[in-house]
């Protein structure tokens, strides 16, 4: 039974809403401008690595075409997504 629980993932999970709150406390704290961004910078870069490694599952294979794949689509999603963001909230999308 202990092989059928998926407790990597469940861990993954955890540690992503704990990382999340960790972010979320840079509001109510009265931290400095360049505090708040370490303290951000420093859960995305977490957070980034428990998704690549926990949920895309990047250690897992042993080719490094498929590594490297899977690396250069996390990063053309992840630059679609901010610059979509960017084109219809900031630059005026009509």
């Amino acid at each position: 039974m202990k092989k059928l629980f998926p407790l990597q993932h469940v861990m993954g999970y955890v540690s992503s809403l704990i990382l999340s709150v960790v972010a979320l406390t840079v509001l109510f704290f009265d931290m400095s401008f360049g505090m708040q961004m370490t303290v951000l910078l420093v859960c995305a870069i977490i957070q980034m690595s428990v998704q690549l490694f926990v949920f895309m599952h990047i250690g897992e294979t042993g080719s490094k075409t498929s590594l490297y794949t899977n690396i250069a689509y996390a990063l053309f999603v992840g630059i679609v997504t901010i610059f979509g963001t960017l084109f219809t909230m900031i630059w005026g999308y009509q």
